[in-house]
């Protein structure tokens, strides 16, 4: 099983790759990792291209984070995806650490790399300490930690998770976690295509729709969850593309997709709505 990961190794995405390999194979160690594989990629479109292509088997992708809300960029290409549905979830905590040349006091580090949900999540110490510093947005973590690498004269720094391995000489990772809130997780949901790849049965729906432009369609939304007895776990919006003043809501739910109610819910929604689409299913974690 191939599953592809925003790269390079190291990241959070890495991880939660890793995590879902366990889950989908039953096994654990570098020999089950040996036998399946993580497969980086530069950035999520590449990610999501790689799944719908077949290149691999399944993406693991963030969807949201406890701090930040949801990852955007990914709500828009799930949306957007023929044919990908989200089939599983992991949940991991975010352990935000400053990795910089050792010796060097913060107040003389120009430069700090990170992906910018990670730069975002530790504004205050940032400000605190280094509140000149350059701050520089990467695809990833790992790759901020690798850039931040590339400078010996300890002018750069990164933002990397605890996990991060295989320092260069001579760098070092802060001991404590420098994050605004040490209580962080990140929501990761594994991508596979084909309709056929949901669960028969779940207890978290993930499901998007448009509503009308007027006045109470939001409402009349919400009105038929309630009706039906489903617990909305989350809802957000986003922008509809070309249609200025349309937005679309995302919604996760506490319910099992094979249930007689919930297909009647989803039926009454798409009645009422002018787009709704199932983007996923999965166990709770």
């Amino acid at each position: 099983m191939k599953i592809a990961y925003l790269g390079p190794e190291g990241s959070y995405s890495h991880l939660a790759a890793k995590r879902f390999i366990k889950a989908e194979t039953g096994k654990e160690g570098e020999e089950n990792l040996a036998v399946n594989e993580c497969v980086p990629f530069r950035n999520f479109n590449e990610v999501f291209t790689a799944v719908s292509s077949g290149k691999v088997d399944a993406a693991a992708v963030p969807i949201g984070n406890s701090l930040q809300g949801g990852v955007l960029q990914n709500l828009d290409l799930l949306q957007d995806a023929e044919d990908l549905y989200a089939v599983r979830e992991c949940v991991l905590r975010v352990d935000n650490r400053l990795i910089y040349k050792e010796g060097t006091p913060f107040s003389q580090i120009g430069r700090v790399y990170s992906h910018e949900q990670a730069l975002s999540q530790c504004t205050a110490f940032l400000t605190r300490e280094m509140p000149f510093a350059t701050l520089r947005q990467t695809e990833s973590t790992a790759f901020g930690v690798g850039k931040a690498m590339e400078d010996d004269s300890g002018k750069s720094a990164a933002i990397g998770g605890a996990h991060t391995e295989h320092l260069r000489p001579g760098f070092v990772m802060s001991e404590q976690c420098i994050s605004d809130e040490v209580n962080n997780f990140t929501h990761f949901l594994l991508i596979k295509k084909g309709k056929e790849k949901l669960p028969a049965h779940s207890n978290r729906l993930y499901f998007s729709a448009v509503c009308p432009h007027r006045p109470g369609s939001l409402m009349e939304l919400l009105q038929i969850i309630f009706k039906y007895g489903i617990n909305m776990t989350k809802i957000e919006s986003r922008p509809v593309k070309h249609r200025p003043g349309d937005f679309r809501f995302f919604v996760e739910a506490d319910c099992d997709i094979g249930s007689e109610t919930v297909l009647a819910a989803l039926e009454a929604i798409r009645r009422d709505t002018l787009e709704c689409k199932v983007l996923g299913a999965y166990q709770a974690e």
